[in-house]
């Protein structure tokens, strides 16, 4: 079947319809991978829904002029990156326009009825390759080992053994674990690895997730114990080594969403089990299990962007992970409210917000943020919410727009979340300032926006 696409999406695809004529399905929407705007394509239908069609792409036969030859081999089979055939200038710009389309589609009734416009929305750009300071991977430790990340569509592992999206550290540790692999019966159980390396990319900390009867056995225990005592010999640049009992963990690569389980705690430490991450001129202690930014460049733009010109007596921070603004923020208000409900996240938050000069200038609290703001009280001059892929959520949007503060900064990573809570924030009396587009992800779908608003 052959189709024009019309524009790409959020989540990668590009958009195309059957034919107004000559199909039963006529007019239907259609998804389509690894295209771009004004191609003519050769597609298979592979899946039918009710309002709409996913293909597969079988051949360019007009390609845009914007397409160029993707530099990852695994392009197109390794799941994760979906923009490598677009060069860089015409990615950001793709992403600005899906934000924004998104953004209007959730919210312009809102907006229109307020008689509010969105600004134009800022580009703030990143180096393309080698920008994550995490990295996750799927194992499979037998009968012959193999890590990488799923393949496209699939549940299947495609094997990597180097990753042009993250940090020249990473790849040495990816290396250094493919030749560890070799010993089976040590890997026996491994289903995940995570690494993280710090600001500078000199120390990496490795999280390894195993089946959780390994937490209870002395034996398997022992072997992993010796496993990661080996892999910091192997590569002293990693400062320790974290084993964490779970079962088949979600298929994350992209770390938009990678939040550790509240309730996650390693059950075998070798080594260290944190790094020192500076960024903006602030340190922070993260442990293993805590959450931080991806991108090694341009966490402290977001930093900034979210901080700047901001001060005052009070400020509300939620869903405030190891403190990346509460920190900042504690330098320019006299109070910082800092909600973390992470069990790990919440503990280095309370560390990193005890370095602060000024003791108490910082209050911790762990707990959700709608049970925090359920019962909260007193008067915030400024709030930030730095949530998960879900967003606010219309209660917590709700209790947020009820609290009469006068600016927001929302920080998103996704824009369909994001343009819900913003419906429901402007409804409540709020416009947006400024909007900003960081581009935490080059090569990938994902964004992460900042809105500021004001009452």
């Amino acid at each position: 079947m052959r189709l024009t696409i019309e524009k790409l999406i959020y989540g990668g695809d590009g958009l195309a319809r059957l034919p107004a004529q000559g199909d039963a399905r006529k007019g239907k929407v259609v998804f389509v991978p690894y295209v771009l705007p004004g191609e003519t394509v050769e597609v298979r239908i592979a899946e039918e829904h009710k309002g709409f069609l996913r293909a597969e792409l079988l051949e360019v036969l007009e390609p845009s002029p914007e397409r160029i030859a993707p530099p990852c081999p695994r392009f197109g089979v390794c799941g994760g990156c979906q923009y490598q055939h677009l060069g860089y200038a015409a990615q950001r710009e793709a992403k600005r326009e899906i934000l924004r389309e998104t953004l209007l589609r959730g919210a312009g009734t809102a907006l229109r009825e307020a008689g509010l416009e969105l600004p134009q929305i800022e580009l703030h750009a990143s180096e393309e390759f080698g920008y994550r300071n995490r990295t996750r991977m799927k194992i499979a430790a037998g009968p012959e080992f193999a890590m990488g990340y799923r393949r496209t569509g699939s549940h299947e592992l495609e094997p990597v053994r180097d990753c042009p999206i993250s940090s020249p550290l990473i790849n040495c540790a990816i290396a250094a674990m493919w030749e560890m692999g070799t010993d089976a019966a040590a890997c026996a159980g491994l289903h995940e690895v995570q690494f993280f390396a710090n600001h500078d990319d000199s120390a990496l900390l490795v999280e390894l997730r195993t089946q959780p009867e390994a937490a209870s056995a002395g034996r398997a225990a022992d072997v992993l114990r010796g496993f990661a005592r080996h892999l910091r010999e192997r590569m002293p640049e990693i400062a320790g080594v974290a084993v964490f009992a779970s079962g088949a963990a979600e298929d994350e690569l992209e770390e938009t969403s990678v939040r550790a389980s509240a309730h996650a705690e390693p059950f075998l430490v070798e080594g260290a089990a944190s790094l020192e991450y500076c960024t903006a001129g602030e340190c922070y202690r993260v442990s293993a299990g805590s959450f931080y930014q991806t991108n090694r460049f341009l966490a402290g733009k977001l930093v900034e962007l979210v901080t700047r010109d901001r001060s005052g007596k009070a400020v509300l921070d939620l869903y405030a992970g190891v403190g990346i603004f509460a920190l900042p923020l504690a330098r320019v208000f006299e109070k910082v409210t800092a909600v973390e409900i992470g069990a790990s996240s919440s503990r280095d938050l309370a560390a990193n917000a005890a370095a602060v000069t000024g003791t108490g200038r910082i209050r911790t609290v762990n707990s959700t943020t709608e049970d925090f703001l359920r019962s909260a009280r007193g008067r915030w001059d400024f709030a930030v919410a730095d949530p998960p892929r879900a967003g606010l959520g219309p209660r917590v949007a709700r209790q947020l727009a009820g609290m009469n503060i006068p600016r927001l900064a929302i920080v998103s990573c996704d824009p369909a979340t994001l343009a819900r809570d913003l419906a429901i924030l402007v409804a409540g009396g709020y416009r947006v300032e400024q909007a900003h587009l960081v581009d935490l992800f080059p090569q990938s779908y994902h964004m992460e926006t900042i809105l500021h608003l004001m009452r």
